[in-house]
């Protein structure tokens, strides 16, 4: 359905939490190096993710290889310095739905080759909240990208 994309990820549950996503979405989950964390066996056992074995997973050493396995891809990607909003966003089967970091978000690297059109961020109400927990955003932009595209029951 979808490809979700975590970017140096810090926190192995949000990673998790991304995986069980990926698995009740039909999505790909990629994961980015460097990680927060190990993805060996006996990690992902001891995090109880169990289903882990489910995920359609793929890992890359950085995101210059991911960027160059994926020159035609449509990408969105998701930080609270985005000026897109997400529900004006137009979702299609197959897009890459990108997220940062838990502690830093997207690096500025990465925003800097963006196109700002793709340069999306949750909104929210105004208040002391500056963002949400990476796995809660996820499951966010990925189910409105599923309504979006129809075709889960």
């Amino acid at each position: 359905m979808f490809q979700i994309v975590l970017v140096e990820p810090e926190i192995p549950h949000n990673a998790g939490a991304a995986g069980r996503l990926a698995v009740a979405t039909g999505s790909q989950l990629h994961l980015v190096k460097p990680l927060g964390f190990s993805i060996d066996e006996k990690a992902v056992r001891r995090a109880g993710l169990d289903y882990w074995k489910h995920v359609d997973l793929v890992v890359w050493e950085s995101w210059d290889e991911f960027q160059a396995a994926h020159p035609n891809a449509r990408q969105w990607f998701l930080s609270t310095k985005g000026t897109g909003n997400l529900w004006e966003t137009n979702f299609q089967a197959g897009d890459q739905l990108i997220f940062g970091a838990e502690t830093r978000g997207l690096s500025d690297e990465v925003r800097a080759g963006v196109d700002p059109s793709q340069l999306i961020r949750i909104p929210m109400a105004e208040g002391p909240i500056r963002s949400l927990n990476l796995s809660t955003s996820i499951g966010i932009v990925l189910f409105e990208g599923c309504r979006q595209v129809g075709g889960m029951s």
